[in-house]
Order: C-alpha cells, then sequence, then structure tokens
C-alpha cells in the first residue's frame, strides 16, 4: 500500500548567521508519508515522477529536482547537475511533521537545519 503524497515546506531553522532562521529560503518537497510521518521509501520508488523538490530563496525558486532514495537510509534531493545535490541527514529516521527538525548536508559538506513548517496531504 503506497502513502498519500503530502506538501512538506521545510524552512531554514536557526544557524549562526541567522538565528531568527529565515522563513523565505528552504524546500517544498512532494512526498509519500507513512503513518508515523516518516519518509516511505517503496512509495518514493514507485512514484517517483511525483516526488518533486523545489529550492526557493527570498520565496523565489532557485531550482527543481526529485526527491530520491539511494542505498538503504539514503536520500538526496537531486537537482539539475551534480553539484546543487543536498543529501537528507538521517531522513530514513525523521518524522516529517509540523514543527520538527530536519537536516540536511549541503554540496558543500555544510549541514543546514530546516524546520517542518507547513504540512498538508495532497
Amino acid at each position: 500500500m503506497t502513502s498519500p503524497l503530502h506538501h512538506i515546506r521545510l524552512e531554514l531553522a536557526r544557524e549562526p548567521d541567522k538565528p531568527a532562521g529565515d522563513p523565505e529560503s528552504g524546500y517544498d518537497l512532494v512526498a509519500p508519508l507513512d503513518a508515523d510521518g516518516r519518509l516511505d521509501a517503496g512509495a518514493v520508488r514507485a512514484l517517483a515522477e511525483p516526488c518533486r523538490v523545489r529550492r526557493f530563496d527570498r520565496n523565489e525558486t532557485v531550482a527543481t529536482g526529485q526527491l530520491r532514495h539511494v542505498g538503504r537510509e539514503g536520500w538526496i534531493l537531486d537537482f539539475p547537475g551534480d553539484e546543487d545535490d543536498q543529501t537528507g541527514f538521517r531522513f530514513g529516521d525523521e518524522r516529517f511533521m509540523l514543527g520538527e527538525y530536519v537536516s540536511m548536508t549541503a554540496p558543500d559538506g555544510a549541514m543546514h537545519t530546516f524546520r517542518v513548517a507547513q504540512l498538508r496531504a495532497l
């Protein structure tokens, strides 16, 4: 059984140079979640095309791509060009629930934390 698709908005959380975070920078994901709010790897493989990612900054679209499950627990936000991909840190363990925090590794190796600011079933 596949999980229903959800729109998940991730906004940049508090960082040293942005102590209040930045709600205008982050990601919009379209992804299936299981009953516990975790990404459903089987459903992502079955529904690859609708599992989309949009990176935004100043509320403008910077790039669009695909959410991909790789390896046993690996997740990437796959954008055009190899140098732009983001890696979800322990995305397989994270619960994508309103107010929760998730982290991603940028191509330069820097880790950034994001808050689940919006969540709705599609």
